[in-house]
């Protein structure tokens, strides 16, 4: 079990009073002990008198006592070389210097820093022998800038830390998202159990004990087996509480971290922080089996190549980041390519499935536009995917949503598992249903955890405590139903294809916008020129558009235009009627074609052909609605006079004919016949081809002409001495 840092609740139990329950809220920066190989005191300022120290302070020094007494006369240059750091914060990081102190001036290496309380704290351990391990130290940095993958860094870094400090085991330890922890690179002593692969449940090392990590980047555990040594007095007398030991080296740590190690058959640790982009990445854990109290120029080097360990995989995260970031300005400059080239950009998001997929590790995806899905690699079927976007709707609305296992939060989708286990969406609108989804398949695998991650503790004896499990062997677990897991930078990329698409989308719809406003310009144009009366009205049956022919039509409107469609009824000789097909049109989206009449000074009205139709985007949505007026006056007109032409041909025709028929011969016959035969074609022709305001002075006159030809075939009859005048009498 780790060590926990500072807790905020008041209920949180003290230094030494924690079981595994609550050990995630135990004041273990308030252990008021050290470990017993060094010596503590706290100094009062600017005085510089000693006023808390640990209980071995006097032994360590060679001295009677020590509280009360000022640095000066601690022995050795001990204040000479404090002092002149005073006029630093002191903050921060504790700083390290090599002094003399005690009766007999020895050696000691001191660490110095300020705490949130006030006073001084000075540590002091017996100086031991420094190895010079600047040529070391600096070949690992070269190490570290060599590689160019993660793995490869770590199991480096692994050797490095276990040449640097002569520990039996170095591990490099991730943290997962999930909160667990993996040893990602490992070198040991040959003869020990191997742990490279194991994963320890998130309680190993809690949230709390991270924090800690985070501030105090180093600690060490010299024996595990160690008697801590009381503070004196236990409360700091210039704050009156316990004093806060987070940066102290000599801090006493958690009775349960000490079990754990003891557990582990670990007698002395190292542990460094790895600290990347300001998160905690890792630690690198340096044990060994019997009590190790490193050089403070080994702690040096080991913390210095921590920090470098973080900073190269910050450099590799950031570079797999780049080469995400110019993959994804590389797919947005295709979208905007086919929008000026082809007028969409969806194509070209599809028809390259490695640009899409690559840069998430994915191999599917889908994209949920404008009521489509279109989709690339494996994906579920069509249905499965109209049923995640709909879950998708479901959801409070984020920047990026993804799982591992969609089963779990979408038990309704489970039958796409196989396919799709795996689920990384981004919204690229904010219009509904518009998604961008990548996906990954199952992948059933087998976890090694270090111990049952199922019992992280056991119950000590009949006194009912929890302690840290003491089984460490290999414990397998199959897990099914996920894919592997969406990383940090695997978000990160999905959120800038997200914001290019997201860009594309906009300036797709903006050129579709002008275009359309360009389009929609000449269509106004184009109807408002028309001769023929349009309305067009939107889905709630506003007119929007009416041209000068509609008001032409309706002259009663005495300057008032009605507003919506309904308020063309009382125009109408029925207005009941021509309301009910209105509303039928609007409210039911049924097509209306029939003839009605106007509501004018003639009693018959004026007789009018409407057509009416609904407008659709989508089957289930509508646009608005187009209405059509035509003027039957000048058609009835027309079909009148076709009408009384065919009458008057008749007419024409069996007058004529019946007196050729007595008086004169076949020719002459034969010649009426063909003057009626093509004055009916004529009348057909004109009826067919000729604008039916000009068709009854057509017709008129093409009748006119058949009857004087006609009378003119009769005047060439008689004076031939063929035909008789009409009114002789044969008999």
């Amino acid at each position: 079990m780790s060590e926990a840092g500072p807790a905020s609740s008041s209920a949180a139990p003290s230094f030494a009073e924690a079981d595994l329950s609550n050990c995630e809220r135990e004041r273990i920066h308030l252990p008021g002990s050290i470990q017993p190989h060094g010596a503590l005191l706290v100094v009062r300022e600017p005085d510089h008198v000693v006023v808390q120290a640990s209980a071995n302070a006097g032994a360590i020094l060679g001295l009677p006592a020590v509280l009360g007494r000022k640095l000066r006369d601690l022995g050795g240059d001990l204040a000479p070389a404090i002092l002149p750091l005073t006029l630093e914060p002191l903050d921060g990081v504790p700083v390290p210097l090599r002094v003399r102190a005690g009766a007999a001036a020895a050696e000691f290496d001191a660490l110095l820093h300020r705490t949130p309380g006030g006073g001084l704290v000075v540590e002091l351990e017996p100086a031991q022998p420094q190895p010079d391990i600047a040529q070391r130290v600096d070949a690992a940095l070269q190490a570290f800038l060599s590689c160019y993958a993660l793995r490869q860094l770590c199991e480096e870094a692994a050797r490095v830390f276990r040449d640097v400090s002569g520990h039996d085991r170095v591990m490099v330890y991730r943290f997962a998202e999930e909160g667990h922890g993996e040893v990602f690179a490992e070198q040991r002593r040959p003869d020990l159990e191997p742990y490279l692969g194991n994963r320890y449940p998130a309680s190993d090392v809690p949230q709390v004990a991270r924090r800690l990590y985070e501030r105090n980047r180093l600690r060490v555990v010299a024996d595990a087996d160690y008697v801590p040594v009381p503070l004196e007095p236990r409360l700091n007398p210039l704050t009156g509480a316990e004093l806060d030991m987070s940066l102290c080296m000599l801090r006493s740590v958690s009775p349960m971290h000490v079990q754990y190690l003891k557990n582990m058959g670990v007698a002395g640790t190292l542990v460094c922080s790895v600290m990347v982009g300001g998160r905690l990445w890792g630690l690198v854990a340096c044990h060994h089996d019997t009590p190790r109290r490193p050089p403070f120029a080994v702690r040096a080097a080991c913390d210095l190549l921590a920090e470098a360990l973080g900073t190269r995989i910050a450099a590799l995260e950031s570079f797999v980041q780049a080469q995400a970031e110019l993959s994804v300005r590389r797919l947005e400059q295709r979208l905007v390519e086919a929008i000026s080239r082809e007028g969409d950009w969806r194509a070209a998001l599809v028809d390259s499935p490695a640009t899409l997929l690559q840069p998430l590790g994915a191999t599917g995806a889908a994209l949920f536009f404008e009521g489509t899905v279109q989709t690339v690699g494996e994906v579920p079927g069509t249905s499965a995917l109209r049923e995640l976007g709909a879950w998708l709707e479901t959801r409070p609305r984020e920047p990026v949503f993804a799982t591992q296992s969609v089963r779990e939060v979408a038990p309704a989708l489970a039958a796409i598992t196989p396919v799709a286990a795996g689920v990384l969406a981004v919204p690229i609108s904010a219009s509904p249903g518009e998604y961008l989804v990548w996906f990954r398949p199952e992948v059933q695998r087998t976890l090694v955890w270090g111990g049952d991650p199922n019992k992280p503790m056991e119950v000590s004896g009949g006194e009912r405590i929890l302690t840290p499990r003491r089984s460490f062997a290999k414990w397998h677990q199959l897990v099914e139903g996920c894919s592997e897991a969406w990383s940090p930078k695997d978000l990160a990329t999905a959120r800038l294809i997200c914001d290019s698409v997201s860009d594309v989308v906009i300036q797709f719809r903006s050129v579709r916008l002008l275009i359309a406003e360009d389009q929609l310009a000449q269509v106004r144009r184009q109807v408002a020129a028309s001769e023929q009366p349009v309305l067009i009205c939107d889905a709630r049956g506003a007119i929007g558009l009416a041209n000068e022919a509609f008001d032409r039509l309706l002259p009663a409107l005495r300057g008032a235009r009605p507003r919506r469609i309904d308020d063309l009824a009382p125009f109408f000789a029925n207005p009941a009627e021509v309301r009910r097909r209105l509303h039928d049109l609007v409210e039911n989206r049924q097509s209306w074609s029939g003839e009605v009449r106007l509501a004018d000074d003639e009693a018959s009205g004026r007789p009018m052909l409407v057509r009416a139709d609904p407008v659709f985007s989508t089957p289930d949505r509508i646009l608005g609605f187009v209405v059509l007026f035509n003027d039957l006056a000048e058609r009835k007109a027309a079909d009148a006079a076709r009408k009384r032409f065919q009458d008057v041909i008749a007419e024409s025709h069996r007058t004529r004919a019946g007196w050729l028929d007595r008086h004169a011969d076949l020719v002459f016959q034969a010649i009426l016949a063909s003057l009626v035969e093509n004055a009916q074609l004529a009348a057909l022709e004109i009826a067919e081809g000729v604008d039916v305001s000009r068709m009854p002075a057509m017709l008129e006159s093409v009748r006119a002409s058949v009857a004087r030809t006609t009378e003119m075939l009769e005047m060439l009859a008689r004076q031939l001495g063929t035909a008789k005048p009409p009114n002789w009498d044969d008999g």
